[in-house]
């Protein structure tokens, strides 16, 4: 179903300043390039000014700057992507569920779902677990004994939430995902591992979104914790014992060993991974396949690893680096030769 929204409404739903007719109608977003006569669209990267001259859209999302001179119509707001995003909202065509339980769905007597939540067919729900108002658990999701989850919760259909997790309010969970499953923890007796009972929780906290078949893993003893406002992305790992810190966010196949720590506010591109039993600080940026190998104390943005090249020069590249052994052996053996024959000893380039 498309929704239908006057301009002059969403001017007053953005907080926006409407140059042009308020009774406009909207039916959809797009892109500069592809907006059509009844579509939103936005700028926020300056690098795609160019589309504006040509736009057919029935308005854009400008900042001040940008609305100079433009001849269509527009919504001057102070981040035309923050206000996209708002009124993506509005659009979204995401069926959604009805009320009430599926009569296919298994539930515990002793669980508690509240009438003003939806749980989808098939799911099943174990004893003394807890569903809170306004939650969508989605067709074939699992939610394990004792688990919590906070109003306006959405499941995407096969969730699984293994025993003892406790999730907050308006948290956001996608299909695939697994949360508790037992943390990778084994002793090792002369060549031999024994497995070790993995006896915490998952605690996660509001406004979490956890992407497509990632898994957070339940504590070794004490829990695992997302805090608030945390973004996962798909085929995330979080291993058992970790502690995310409010508002970060993660790209797709990060990949966190056990019981390390990270900030808030961080940011961790695709492909980063964590060795384990490391803390990294508030505000980090971590670039894409980065591998952190020991804590971070300072905020800032780090890199590890070697930049794209064409593949010809990455293995002349490769082959330098296997000799920079060789190389810095020879370097202090010239700097030697060359302090023995200067007046003063001192092979140092400086002069």
């Amino acid at each position: 179903m498309t929704a239908t929204i006057r301009l002059g409404e969403l001017a007053e739903f953005l907080g926006a300043t409407l140059c042009g007719s308020p009774e406009k109608e909207i039916t959809g977003l797009a892109t500069l390039q592809e907006a059509g006569p009844a579509q939103l669209s936005f700028l926020a990267n300056p690098q795609y000014r160019k589309y504006l001259v040509d736009c057919q859209a029935a308005a854009v999302l400008l900042k001040a700057a940008d609305a100079e001179g433009y001849v269509g119509d527009a919504l001057v707001v102070a981040d035309p992507y923050l206000s996209y995003a708002k009124a993506s909202h509005l659009f979204d065509p995401k069926p959604r569920a009805a009320g009430g339980i599926h009569p296919s769905a298994v539930i515990a007597e002793d669980a508690q779902v509240d009438p003003a939540a939806s749980v989808g067919a098939f799911a099943v729900i174990e004893s003394g677990a807890r569903i809170g108002p306004g939650v969508t658990v989605g067709a074939h999701c699992f939610i394990g004994a004792r688990c919590e989850i906070g109003a306006g919760g959405w499941l995407a259909p096969r969730v699984t939430l293994y025993h003892d997790v406790r999730i907050g309010q308006r948290v956001v969970i996608q299909s695939g995902a697994v949360i508790g499953g037992e943390g990778f923890g084994f002793a090792n007796a002369k060549g031999v591992w024994h497995k070790i009972a993995q006896v915490g929780g998952v605690l996660i906290g509001d406004d979490v979104e956890i992407g497509v078949n990632t898994a957070v893993d339940r504590g070794a003893l004490a829990d695992t914790v997302i805090g608030n406002g945390v973004k996962l992305d798909n085929q995330i790992q979080i291993a058992h014992n970790v502690q995310i810190g409010d508002h970060t966010a993660m790209a797709a196949c990060v990949g966190i060993s056990g019981s390390t720590k990270i900030g808030k506010h961080c940011m961790l591109a695709g492909g980063v991974g964590l060795v384990g039993h490391i803390d990294i600080c508030d505000n980090v940026f971590i670039t894409g396949m980065t591998m952190v190998t020991h804590s971070i104390t300072e905020p800032g943005a780090y890199s590890s690893g070697t930049a794209m090249q064409p593949a010809a020069e990455w293995r002349k590249s490769a082959a330098r680096l296997r000799q920079l052994d060789d190389m810095a052996r020879r370097l202090k053996q010239l700097e030697k030769r060359v302090g023995d024959v200067t007046p003063d000893g001192n092979a140092s380039s400086q002069g």
